[in-house]
C-alpha cells in the first residue's frame, strides 16, 4: 500500500497551461529556456507536464506582466514571491465557469489595456447582443472586480476604466431613433441616492434595438424631478433602477404624479428584491425579461 506522500500530485500537458493562461504554449517554452519557469520535474527526453506549483509561479509571471513588468521582471518576482510561500502575493481577476471573452476582458481590464477592452465589448455586442454582452461577459467581470475590491481595497482604477468603457460601448450600440414604435417614451432614471446606473444604459441600448423610444434621465434622480420629468414628458412607463437594497424606497412611486393617460411602473434591480412594492408597480428581474415585459407594455406583445 503506498504511502500519502508517494502519491504524485496532478500535473498538466504545456497545452493544457497554456489554455489556462490564455498564452501559446510557445511562450511557456520560452519562459522555460529563458528563465527557468519550466515544470521542476521534468527531464530530458520526457514531455513537460505541469504540476500546481509550477503552475502557480506562471500565473505569478502572468500577474506581473499585466502590471506592466518586463518578462524578465515578472520571472524574477514568480521565483521570489513563489519561494517565500508564508507571503501573499496578489490575487488575479478570476471569472470562474464564465466564456473566453469574459476572460479576456478580465485580462485586459486589470492589465488597463483600453483598446483591448473596448474591442472585447464591441465584438461581445456585435456576436450576441447587448443584454448577452452584459450578462454573460461584462457583469462577471465586475463582480469579480468588485470582490477584489472588498478583500483587498484594490482595483478601483480598474473598476472605473471598465465602467466607463462599457457606458462608451453601450452609447456606441444605442441606435437613434427617428420613429419610434411607441408615440410616448419609455422614463429610464435610478432610484434617489443610487447612482449605479450602468445597467439603465443597457436597458436603454436592448430597448432601441427594438425602435423603443426612451427617456434616460441616468444617476439619483430626486423624487422631485422625477415628478417633473413626468409631468413634462408624459411617459408611457417609469422605469427605476435600484441596485443597493437602501435605495429602494416603494415611497418614491407615490410622488410619480397621476395623469389622464395611463403611466405603467416597473421596478427594476436587485435593490427592489426586498420591498413591498405598491401593487400598480411591476418588478422587473434579468435585463432580457425587462426588456420583453416594457416593449409587451408600451408597444404590444412581439408576434
Amino acid at each position: 500500500m503506498p504511502l500519502r506522500g508517494d502519491v504524485p500530485e496532478p500535473s498538466l500537458p504545456v497545452a493544457a497551461v497554456a489554455r489556462r493562461l490564455g498564452v501559446a504554449p510557445s511562450t511557456l517554452r520560452t519562459w522555460d529556456r529563458r528563465y527557468g519557469l519550466g515544470p521542476r520535474g521534468h527531464t530530458t527526453g520526457r514531455h513537460r507536464r505541469y504540476g500546481p506549483e509550477d503552475v502557480a509561479r506562471l500565473e505569478l509571471m502572468q500577474r506581473a506582466l499585466l502590471r506592466g513588468a518586463s518578462p524578465a521582471e515578472a520571472a524574477d518576482y514568480a521565483l521570489k514571491a513563489h519561494a517565500q510561500p508564508g507571503k501573499p502575493a496578489p490575487q488575479p481577476v478570476v471569472v470562474p465557469d464564465e466564456s473566453a471573452l469574459a476572460r479576456g476582458l478580465g485580462r485586459a481590464a486589470l492589465a488597463m489595456d483600453t483598446p483591448s477592452v473596448q474591442e472585447l465589448l464591441n465584438e461581445a455586442i456585435a456576436t450576441d447582443g447587448v443584454i448577452a454582452c452584459w450578462d454573460r461577459v461584462v457583469r462577471p467581470v465586475l463582480t469579480a472586480v468588485a470582490g477584489r475590491w472588498a478583500h483587498s481595497g484594490a482595483c478601483v482604477e480598474v473598476e472605473h476604466l471598465l465602467n466607463e468603457c462599457v457606458l462608451a460601448a453601450m452609447i456606441a450600440a444605442t441606435p437613434l431613433l427617428g420613429h419610434a414604435r411607441n408615440p410616448r417614451p419609455v422614463l429610464l432614471s435610478c432610484a434617489p441616492e443610487e447612482r449605479h446606473s450602468l445597467p439603465l444604459y443597457v436597458l436603454r441600448a436592448a430597448l432601441a434595438r427594438r425602435e423603443i423610444g426612451t427617456q434616460m434621465l441616468g444617476a439619483a434622480l430626486p423624487a422631485d424631478a422625477l415628478a417633473a420629468a413626468v409631468r413634462r414628458t408624459a411617459p408611457a412607463a417609469v422605469v427605476l433602477w435600484a441596485q443597493l437594497p437602501r435605495h429602494g424606497d416603494p415611497a418614491v412611486f407615490e410622488r410619480v404624479p397621476r395623469s389622464r393617460q395611463r403611466i405603467r411602473m416597473f421596478s427594476c434591480g436587485p435593490g427592489w428584491v426586498t420591498a413591498q412594492l405598491p401593487d400598480q408597480v411591476r418588478r422587473l428581474d434579468a435585463l432580457a425579461d425587462a426588456v420583453d415585459q416594457i416593449e409587451a407594455v408600451v408597444v404590444g406583445a412581439r408576434t
